[in-house]
């Protein structure tokens, strides 16, 4: 917004040459609706990184009972809580953003993940709102996996008038698969505090060493990951099993372990001694469970599989030396040999071949761990919030 002002010092030959000024811009009242999350320190990043002089922001969750989450952003921010777990609580959930949408007047609605989404971009959409943007964080998942959910897909789509892709592999699920035109898609990499990753006081490692019984100074193999097909743990398995001929004290962490694949992989797991792996449900001081691992290994079983995959950036960022396939953000930045080992998709072998010349070669162990912690300063948060900002701007 401007004004005009009549600035007598310009008039020259009768005419008076108006010189403008800008006023100072309110701002722009940004609603962020996430589902189905208790604690994700990727939002607590972006909420405290948003420039408040721009943005007056509230935030939207989408849980059934109160979370971490929201007790961090209560700190700083207006929190609504709707819960929307059931088909009838996804209308009721409807409804209720609907009037607080047509009462608030928002100029920008963001959504973040799949009820989310679905909910957020359409009551959005029917109360008004001309900039309704979702981040899409999966890629083939539903194509793969789900296909009855690929409709709900391109419903979230066609409500929103802007979609944020958080790799490549995302944009190209967009384009290829259904349809997106690419001038209606913003590829914007997760953001990091990378700082977060590093200088990991030796309190905080031994306390979680402790807490897991974590045995020091054996060799451990970190694994971040949920209990899904597609994260190809099964394998990582398999090759730890050959590990433990040639490291018999060798150790297994499974983090994140929960999920539909659940059975196949606990089964799988009954191969292996009891004392030489454990499950780990959740862990909140994930910097310093990176800080137990002597490696880390992430095979996702193909290229897409993976939308973004923030454990290769995080493993890289706290520099550990690591094992991966290529899928989702690896795609555009791991190269083997260089910053990781790269191996095949759905390959015990050459898992345990990886794993094994990590322990042994000290000199590449090092050569991976610097060149890995320079390749992730691409993902710093300052970059992610930049072109963030500037997608609401626009």
């Amino acid at each position: 917004m401007f004004r005009l002002q009549y600035n007598t010092s310009l008039i020259a030959d009768d005419i008076i040459i108006p010189t403008i000024f800008p006023l100072e811009m309110k701002p722009l009242k940004l609603v962020i609706i996430i589902s189905g999350v208790d604690k994700a320190l990727s939002f607590e990043w972006m909420a405290n990184g948003l420039d408040k002089k721009k943005f007056a922001v509230q935030f939207v969750l989408l849980n059934n009972a109160s979370s971490a989450l929201e007790d961090y952003l209560k700190q700083n921010f207006p929190v609504k809580r709707i819960p929307c777990s059931t088909k009838p609580q996804l209308i009721t959930a409807f409804f209720k953003l609907w009037r607080f949408f047509f009462s608030n007047r928002p100029d920008i609605v963001h959504c973040h993940l799949f009820e989310a989404s679905i909910v957020g971009l359409t009551a959005s959409r029917f109360a008004g709102v001309r900039k309704r943007i979702y981040t899409r964080h999966h890629s083939v998942l539903q194509h793969t996996y789900y296909p009855w959910g690929v409709k709900y897909d391109k419903w979230c789509n066609a409500m929103a008038t802007h979609i944020v892709a958080i790799s490549e592999t995302v944009k190209s699920t967009l384009t290829q698969l259904e349809n997106v035109a690419e001038n209606k898609i913003t590829v914007i990499h997760h953001g990091f505090k990378l700082s977060e990753f590093e200088n990991i006081s030796s309190e905080r490692t031994a306390m979680l060493r402790e807490k897991y019984h974590i045995p020091a100074p054996n060799p451990v193999i970190g694994v971040i990951s949920r209990y899904l097909h597609l994260k190809g743990i099964t394998y990582i398995i398999e090759a730890f099993k050959k590990l433990l001929s040639d490291y018999p004290n060798a150790f297994l962490i499974l983090a994140n372990a929960t999920g539909d694949y659940a059975p196949v992989i606990k089964k799988k797991l009954m191969d292996l001694p009891p004392d030489n792996f454990t499950e780990i449900v959740f862990e909140e001081d994930l910097p310093a469970l990176y800080s137990t691992f002597s490696l880390f290994v992430h095979v996702p079983v193909d290229a897409h599989s993976e939308a973004f995959g923030q454990t290769y950036v995080e493993a890289l960022a706290a520099g550990i030396p690591s094992v991966f396939t290529l899928s989702g953000i690896a795609n555009e930045f791991i190269v083997d040999g260089n910053n990781a080992l790269v191996v095949d998709y759905i390959n015990s072998e050459q898992i345990y071949l990886a794993m094994k010349k990590l322990f042994i070669d000290t000199t590449l162990r090092t050569q991976l761990c610097r060149n890995g912690k320079m390749s992730v300063k691409k993902f710093s948060l300052e970059i992610s919030r930049h072109k963030l900002e500037t997608l609401y701007l626009k």
